[in-house]
C-alpha cells in the first residue's frame, strides 16, 4: 500500500523549503496569477522551478493552485501559464474552473489536474463525475463528516484528499460572498477579507441587542485532525492537507514535523499509543494562535466547535531563533534571533531530525564577542556554548508549558 502524502502550504520560497525540510511529502503554492491567496508573497514562475527543483532533489511534489473562479477578463494568458507550469516541471495543479479543468487537459502537460475543495465535493457522485471528467484527485469538502468520508472511499476509486489542519470557512468553502459584500473583495478571485473573523455589533431595527463589551463573530475554529489521521490512512486516502499559505515557517515546522511524526508513528508501530498522542498534541499546540476542534469531523458541528463570541487569537513569540551553524570543535552554536530571549536560560530545540528537546544556553555574544544580557534584535546573529543535539536549519524557542 502506497503511503499516505503528508501536503503542507507555503506563501513563499522559505516556507515552502521548510515545510519539505521538516517532512512535508508535498508543497501547494500559489502563482504570480490565478490563486486565491493574493496577500500571499507567492510564486513567480523562476521560484516554481526552483522550488520543484528543491522538491525533487528531497523526494517531494510541487502542487499550483490556479483555483481562481475566472471572470472574462481573468482568462488572458491562462494557456500560456499552464504550458510554463509544465516547463517548470510541477506535479500538479489544484483547479476550481471546469473551463481551466478541460483546458489543462487538452494540453501537452504531464502534471495531474486536482479538483479544488471550492467545489464542495461531499458525496460519491461528484467523484465519479470528476473522474469521468479526466481529473486525477479531488479534495474533498471540509463540510465532509468522517463518516462520509468513509462512504465516499468505499464508493470511489479516484485518489481523495481532505484537510486535517488549518482555519476553516465558516460557509460552504468557496460558497462565502460575505467579503465581496462588505468589502468588494472578491473570495473566489483572491480577495477575501475574513469578514467572518470582525466582530459585529447585533441590531434588531435601530436598537442594539449585543452585548458591547462581548460583541457576536461568526468565526470558526480551526481544524485539529490528530486523532482522525490513522482512521484516514485506513480508509485509503490519498493526501492529507494543511491548511495556511499565509503562515510562518514556524508555524509549518511545528504542524508538518508533528503529523510527520504521526504518520510515521502508524506505519511503523500500526498505531499510535495514547502517551505518543498527548505527545504530539502537546508540540502542535505550540504552533497555535486560534482554538482548535475537529471541524466537521465528529458529524455537524454545533456551537461548542464555534468560536463566536469567544474569539481570541494571540501572537506567540515562543520561537526565538534559527540555528545557522554551529563549530562541533568548540560546541559554539550559531543563530540568527526572531524573537526576545535571554541568556541563561533553558530553551527548546527542534528540527528534522531533532525531536523537541530542552537545552540550557550560557552566556551569549554577538559577532563584536560583546557579552549580551539580552536577545532583542530580529535577525542580529549571536553565538553561545551548546549542549546537546543540534542541527543546521533547526528551530529554538521558549518552552511553553
Amino acid at each position: 500500500m502506497q503511503k499516505i502524502e503528508l501536503l503542507a502550504p507555503a506563501g513563499n520560497l522559505e516556507k515552502a523549503k521548510t515545510a519539505i525540510r521538516y517532512g512535508a511529502d508535498a508543497v501547494y503554492i500559489g502563482g504570480k496569477q490565478f490563486s486565491l491567496r493574493s496577500r500571499a508573497s507567492n510564486f513567480s514562475l523562476a521560484d516554481i522551478q526552483e522550488l520543484t527543483d528543491f522538491a525533487h532533489r528531497h523526494g517531494s511534489k510541487v502542487h499550483v493552485t490556479v483555483n481562481i473562479l475566472p471572470h472574462n477578463e481573468d482568462l488572458e494568458g491562462l494557456k500560456e501559464y499552464l504550458l510554463a507550469l509544465e516547463e517548470a516541471q510541477i506535479d500538479a495543479i489544484i483547479v476550481a474552473s471546469p473551463y481551466l479543468m478541460k483546458l489543462a487537459k487538452s494540453l501537452p502537460v504531464s502534471y495531474q489536474v486536482h479538483v479544488s475543495t471550492q467545489h464542495s465535493s461531499t458525496n460519491s457522485a461528484s467523484v465519479r463525475f470528476w473522474q469521468k471528467e479526466g481529473m486525477d484527485r479531488v479534495v474533498l469538502g471540509r463540510e465532509c463528516t468522517l463518516e462520509e468520508i468513509e462512504a465516499i472511499a468505499q464508493h470511489s476509486t479516484l485518489p481523495l484528499e481532505v484537510f486535517i489542519h488549518g482555519g476553516m470557512c465558516i460557509a460552504y468553502s468557496g460558497r462565502c460572498v460575505l467579503s465581496n459584500h462588505l468589502t468588494m473583495r472578491d473570495a473566489n478571485r483572491g480577495g477575501c477579507a475574513q469578514s467572518c473573523r470582525w466582530k459585529y455589533h447585533l441590531m434588531d431595527q435601530e436598537q442594539e441587542v449585543s452585548d458591547p463589551d462581548d460583541l457576536f463573530s461568526m468565526s470558526s475554529k480551526d481544524l485539529q485532525a490528530i486523532p482522525y489521521v490513522q482512521k484516514l490512512i485506513e480508509l485509503g486516502i490519498a493526501s492529507l492537507k494543511i491548511e495556511g499559505r499565509m503562515k510562518s515557517a514556524y508555524y509549518l515546522a511545528t504542524v508538518v514535523s508533528s503529523y510527520r511524526r504521526l504518520i510515521d508513528t502508524i506505519y511503523e508501530k500500526g498505531s499510535v499509543s495514547a502517551e505518543e498522542m498527548k505527545a504530539i498534541e502537546k508540540e502542535i499546540r505550540k504552533a497555535e494562535n486560534r482554538q482548535t476542534g475537529p471541524g466537521f469531523l465528529n458529524g455537524i458541528p454545533d456551537d461548542s466547535v464555534q468560536l463566536y463570541r469567544d474569539h481570541d487569537e494571540i501572537v506567540t513569540q515562543e520561537y526565538v531563533a534559527d540555528v545557522i551553524g554551529y563549530d562541533p570543535i568548540t560546541k559554539t552554536a550559531k543563530l540568527l534571533v526572531r524573537n526576545y530571549f535571554q541568556p541563561h536560560s533553558v530553551l527548546e530545540i527542534f528540527g528534522p531530525k531533532i525531536i523537541s528537546t530542552p537545552v540550557k544556553i550560557e552566556e551569549v555574544f554577538d559577532e563584536e564577542e560583546t557579552l549580551l544580557e539580552v536577545c532583542n534584535k530580529p535577525m542580529e546573529i549571536v553565538y553561545t556554548k551548546w549542549d546537546g543535539p543540534i542541527e543546521i536549519g533547526a528551530m529554538v524557542r521558549k518552552i511553553k508549558e
